[in-house]
């Protein structure tokens, strides 16, 4: 689950699920445990939206005073998630971190925060070999559902789906999903697709693109 840059990345790609990281520099390698593709029976236990005092993002970059919160947890309506929010950064070994659990999803610290203008990153994992992740059902996610990011300032930054994609690693649009955008933006990643068993890895990335909520 160690993620790496450079060309080890590149050269991890179809053994682990990759989350590139900025300009193809840097990427999340995600592995996958279960040897097969896990399948929950039924659908998804919608949960209710979180209660309190919405944000409103700023509206451009150069706007003073726009400095947010971090954030500490995470509500996904629509795919019955709720979960802290752990912080993922960069390993000692220059790898990138992750959730050293499935439970639980992490924000990249080095990217920008949710609400802030620029593509936040929130990643997590689809399962394990104990079972589903925490975004097992994430590429069941539709347009125009609600994302739900509480900051520690207890408010909370609201996004609304604009499009769920699976990409095969090897074609991964770096620059489309982690290049800087006008306004607050959100991006949901996890591995998916079809799982190789010879790998022990599965084939894509689920990307989920949200914008911020006015």
């Amino acid at each position: 689950m160690k993620i790496r840059s450079g060309r080890t990345a590149a050269a991890a790609i179809l053994a682990c699920g990759m989350l590139a990281a900025g300009a193809g520099v840097a990427g999340l390698i995600m592995v996958s445990h279960t040897g097969h593709g896990a399948v929950l029976a039924g659908p998804p236990v919608a949960i209710p939206a979180p209660a309190g005092r919405q944000a409103a993002p700023p509206e451009t970059a150069a706007m003073p005073g726009t400095a947010v919160a971090r954030p500490v947890s995470l509500v996904i309506p629509a795919i019955g998630v709720r979960t802290r929010l752990i912080r993922l950064g960069v390993a000692p070994g220059g790898g990138l971190q992750v959730p050293s659990t499935t439970a639980v999803a992490g924000w990249y610290t080095r990217g920008p925060r949710p609400g802030a203008i620029g593509p936040a990153i929130i990643a997590g994992h689809i399962d394990s070999y104990r079972g589903p992740g925490i975004f097992f059902r994430l590429h069941q996610m539709r347009p125009r559902e609600r994302v739900y990011v509480r900051r520690a300032d207890g408010t909370l930054a609201v996004f609304r789906v604009t499009w769920v994609r699976t990409y095969p690693k090897d074609h991964f649009p770096t620059a489309e999903v982690y290049g800087p955008v006008p306004d607050a933006q959100l991006r949901l990643i996890t591995c998916g697709g079809t799982f190789d068993p010879a790998l022990g890895s599965y084939l894509s990335n689920v990307v989920v693109y949200a914008v911020a909520v006015r």
